[in-house]
């Protein structure tokens, strides 16, 4: 292989040179390279020659296919796979996989990545661009790197300087201002056996609510709020987060409201390993999304860039033709629906800090660089032997330029169970976006309303 692929690119050479605890923004001449050699959010434009080819403003139009519903229909129905990586030839290509994908292939026999074209398809809005750009020059991470200053919306850093920002990056990435999605959560038994458990989530930044005014909540970066709408037994419970900007000044807020006893609470466990919801102890709080919440726990390391095959353009994963079951099988989905390509990503580790507690000890990131959208984790427990490995299978909303997520996965390599979050195949109404939401909508006392079965 190439050993080029795995070596830190030129053009962020320098980066690694800054102290991994700068706060302090980029100047106006590093700025300027965005929307030049790198693209308004900081990715390389620039192609690798052969494997990557160069961003040219990614997908922006839908194909003939869509029907403006909400089921994002393939847009390259033409591309074939190009070829496979399995037991056979997995050392071949280990330059380009996470030791957690290699894990995967060898500890699952009929386990395999589908390699197809490499198609950048990530963009965002103009004005979350031009947004991202001021960014660069004004938003700085708070003396603890435990939240940002001056940050009101778009991607915090497009110019990283550590770890940390890179992290900050996906948690502020724009989701499309506000979103309503109706999606599945599946844990299936060793065998394949599985029960849906079904949520209705809604999303808003704070500046995207209709009637925000500046200064209102400013320590707020956005809300959600997520409704278990099936089984019977657990419909009706309903989780509120607040998520805060500068989380020394005051942490996630997040309540509860439990359909049996028809009461409100504070849910502080709502973080870091804290149990996450309905996973049958397969997932952390943070582990939804790939990661969330506060960084304080780790420390994190930048230490590079490379080329690796990562889930994207993942249409079929969401068809309406496929039911759950064609994709969830006996130790994980079907790796013949699924579609990787060859992207560059950053990669950050983050080391529990001396003092701290969690399930993870050591989590290497895989970010991609043209959406900011964490692609792959590979998770250590506490004695350094690699559990879980998450993947978040791409796919760009083009009719609204937001990258987003077909669904994710968490595949647990000691016990041989997983976890699948964020189906929509046999859901009505899976994704509406610009959705009109108002304050009132996000208080704890709203739960109660939206808990009644």
């Amino acid at each position: 292989m190439n050993s080029s692929r795995n070596v830190l690119y030129g053009a962020i050479a320098w980066s690694l040179l800054l102290s991994s605890h700068s706060m302090a923004a980029v100047s106006q001449e590093e700025a300027a390279r965005l929307g030049e050699t790198l693209t308004p959010i900081g990715a390389e434009k620039a192609g690798n020659g052969d494997k990557i080819p160069e961003w040219t403003g990614g997908l922006t139009e839908a194909p003939a296919s869509y029907k403006g519903d909400g089921r994002y229909t393939d847009p390259f129905p033409q591309d074939k796979e190009l070829f496979r990586i399995d037991q056979s030839n997995v050392d071949e290509y280990s330059d380009n996989l996470s030791p957690g994908q290699i894990a995967t292939i060898k500890n699952y026999d009929d386990y395999f990545i589908p390699v197809y074209q490499t198609r950048r398809t990530g963009t965002y809005p103009e004005d979350v661009q031009q947004k991202t750009i001021e960014n660069a020059t004004t938003v700085e991470l708070i003396e603890s790197g435990n939240g940002l200053e001056n940050y009101k919306t778009a991607t915090a850093f497009p110019i990283p300087q550590n770890g940390l920002e890179v992290i900050f990056n996906h948690i502020t990435r724009y989701r499309g201002g506000s979103f309503t999605r109706n999606v599945a959560q599946v844990t299936p038994q060793p065998n394949g056996d599985f029960s849906p458990v079904r949520f209705t989530e809604s999303f808003t930044e704070r500046v995207a609510l209709e009637d925000y005014e500046p200064g209102q909540d400013d320590n707020v970066m956005f809300y959600f709020k997520q409704a278990i709408t099936a089984p019977s037994r657990l419909a009706g419970n309903v989780l509120l987060v607040h998520e805060t900007i500068n989380q020394v000044e005051e942490p996630r807020r997040a309540w509860l409201y439990n359909s049996g006893q028809r009461r409100v609470r504070r849910a502080p466990n709502v973080a870091y390993d804290g149990p996450g919801t309905a996973a049958d102890g397969q997932r952390t709080s943070d582990n939804l999304d790939l990661y969330n919440g506060a960084p304080d726990r780790y420390n994190w390391e930048l230490k590079g860039k490379k080329e690796l095959y990562i889930p994207y353009n993942s249409y079929r994963l969401a068809s309406e033709e496929l039911s759950y079951g064609d994709i969830i099988k006996p130790g994980h989905i079907d790796q013949n629906l699924a579609r990787y390509e060859l992207h560059r990503v950053w990669h950050v580790t983050a080391t529990l800090k001396d003092g701290e507690r969690h399930v993870y000890g050591k989590r290497d990131f895989y970010i991609d660089e043209d959406t900011w959208q964490i692609a792959v984790v590979d998770h250590y427990d506490g004695r350094g032997n690699l559990w879980r490995v998450a993947e978040a299978h791409n796919m760009q909303i083009y009719d609204a330029n937001i990258p987003a997520y077909a669904f994710e996965t968490l595949y647990d390599l000691l016990s041989g169970r997983y976890l699948v979050m964020g189906l929509t195949n046999e859901e009505s109404e899976p994704y509406t976006y610009g959705t009109e939401r108002r304050s009132r909508e996000y208080t704890p006392a709203a739960l109660r309303r939206d808990g009644v079965r």
